[in-house]
């Protein structure tokens, strides 16, 4: 029963076609490549769950994600990065230059 809705996603025709394309003794190798590399990435997180679990258990130092501010890649600037500027406080309680004036010299007791 055909209802003229293709079940497969567009990755998957492209994978069906490039696979009919190749010969037979090409096609097998190259499926159970495949299906070895998804296992092997599943096996491979499996194991770091378990060291991180074990580490976690044991009390030693687990790696942990890099901190704001720190790292490599395309959103670490490094030595271009601006310079921080200190905080100054801001906000509907800060007056800054309109705030009263406190008088100087000795204050009444």
């Amino acid at each position: 029963m055909f209802t003229g809705v293709p079940l497969a996603s567009g990755k998957g025709e492209i994978f069906e076609i490039v696979l009919q394309f190749m010969p037979d003794w090409v096609q097998i190798p190259v499926l159970v490549l495949i299906v070895l590399l998804v296992v092997g990435s599943w096996v491979f997180k499996l194991k770091r769950k378990i060291d991180r679990r074990r580490a976690t258990r044991q009390g030693q130092a687990v790696q942990v994600a890099v901190q704001h501010g720190q790292g490599r890649g395309a959103d670490y600037l490094g030595p271009y990065a601006p310079q921080q500027q200190p905080q100054q406080p801001s906000g509907a309680d800060f007056l800054g230059a309109y705030a009263p004036q406190q008088p100087q010299g000795n204050r009444p007791v």
